[in-house]
């Protein structure tokens, strides 16, 4: 199967921007947003899909890129993703990663089959981090740090196994819900934890 190329951002003017999304399907955390502009003469080889790669990979990629091209990060709070709900709680975090690129993208190249509500130029690309270069680079950009995100966060909430599961509803995950409770980083407003009450665990 062909990699991510360049073919989308070819038709549009520089610079463009690639955004995409980690973590809307976890029952813990935040949901991470990155924006990535590549340098077509300089990028690192290998950028996939994240899902398509092994995390060593990523990780890999994530440094190399964090040295050669302009990134922005942004994420939504799990208070936020309560009170928006997930999808446009989806839609801030895109918003906030491409603010904090430091500079206008001419184009937004959106992985989704929708873009923000923003006034800049931009599309929204089904499959988007398997076409698309600058998407694929956003999506590892936005894996990686969510991951260690939750790989911090287990140290301070320990028995969930977010530093494997990262917060994804595994039945390891969900064993240590019934048995430990929420804790202030589990999304209320998703059913498996809604069901068990909102008595927070490890305070």
């Amino acid at each position: 199967m062909a990699r991510p190329c360049f073919k989308l951002e070819k038709v549009h003017p520089d610079p463009v921007a690639g955004v995409d999304e980690a973590g809307c399907a976890p029952l813990a955390g935040p949901v991470v947003a990155a924006a990535v502009i590549l340098d077509r003469s300089r990028f690192p080889r290998g950028i996939d899909d994240s899902k398509a790669l092994p995390a060593a990979a990523r990780e890999a990629i994530y440094l190399r890129l964090s040295k050669v091209a302009v990134i922005g990060v942004g994420l939504a709070t799990v208070e936020e993703i309560d009170v928006l709900n997930i999808f446009w709680a989806r839609m801030l975090a895109m918003q906030r990663a491409v603010d904090a690129l430091g500079v206008e993208p001419a184009m937004v190249l959106v992985d989704g089959n929708r873009c923000p509500r923003w006034e800049r130029p931009s599309v929204a690309i089904v499959e988007g981090d398997a076409r698309c270069r600058s998407i694929a680079a956003a999506s590892i950009v936005a894996k990686v740090t969510r991951d260690r995100m939750m790989a911090d966060y287990a140290r301070d909430y320990p028995g969930y196994g977010w530093e494997t599961n990262k917060g994804y509803p595994t039945p390891e995950h969900q064993r240590a819900l019934r048995a430990l409770g929420p804790t202030p980083l589990h999304r209320r407003s998703f059913a498996p934890v809604r069901q068990l009450g909102f008595k927070f665990a490890n305070l």
